[in-house]
Formats: structure tokens, C-alpha cells, sequence
């Protein structure tokens, strides 16, 4: 083998092997970068509407951020996870239907428990804790 025939099938090696890279759904340094950068962002909005009490009412603002959670777990699924329609056949995407599920009903079931611990407890005051002893 000549080096012209050498450097040209290094090539064609170099081409097959990032082609074969693409298709197995692995991301790009772009890819994750991008991907951090929104959970950063997705992570820094809800954290400034709570410090900054932005919108003024609690129960909006719990509804904002679980939805700001919501995308984060979407954003992380395709970007980190590498989900999409096409890989896998498809299975990706009833992963992501499962998962949604199981998010809304942590979601709801968290909101509703915290909401009845809120209801049914006790308040205590310093006065109560003074009268146990």
C-alpha cells in the first residue's frame, strides 16, 4: 500500500467510525454543553421566582416550578439520555410516556401529601412547646 492509499483508508476508517458514532445516538460535547446550559438555566429561574418572591402567590408559584421541573426532566432525557423516536426502535419514547407518568403522580401525590401535613398539623407555638414539658 502506497501512503496516498495509507492516509486515504485512514480516512475512510475515520469516516465510518464517526459515522458509526452518530447513529448509536451518542451526543456531542455541543450536545451536553447545550444541555447543561438549560438545566443551569431551568434550575436558576425557579431558584430566583422563590428568593424573589416574583409572582406573590405560594400555590402559582409551586405550580410554575413543578413545570420548570417538568421540562428539566425532558431536557435531560434528550440531551443527556439521548432519547428520541427514532433510537431503540421506538421503546425510547415509551420510556418517556412511563416516565411522565410516574413524574405526574410523584408530583401530584407530593403536592397532596404536603398539602394535608400543612392542614392537619398541629401549630406550634412557643407557648404549646412549654405546656408538653
Amino acid at each position: 500500500m502506497s501512503a496516498a492509499s495509507q492516509s486515504a483508508h485512514a480516512a475512510d476508517h475515520e469516516e465510518d467510525v464517526k459515522g458509526h458514532g452518530d447513529q448509536s445516538g451518542h451526543g456531542s460535547f455541543k450536545g451536553y454543553v447545550t444541555g447543561f446550559v438549560l438545566s443551569v438555566i431551568l434550575t436558576a429561574i425557579p431558584f430566583w421566582l422563590v428568593m424573589g418572591d416574583v409572582l406573590g402567590n405560594p400555590r402559582l408559584t409551586g405550580l410554575v416550578i413543578m413545570g420548570f421541573g417538568v421540562v428539566q426532566i425532558v431536557v435531560h432525557m434528550v440531551y443527556f439520555l439521548h432519547m428520541n423516536t427514532k433510537s431503540e426502535g421506538g421503546w425510547t419514547i415509551l420510556a418517556l410516556i412511563f416516565t411522565l407518568t410516574l413524574v405526574v403522580i410523584t408530583l401530584t401525590g407530593s403536592v397532596w401529601v404536603m398539602y394535608h401535613l400543612n392542614t392537619n398539623m398541629m401549630p406550634m407555638t412557643p407557648t404549646s412547646l412549654h405546656q408538653h414539658h
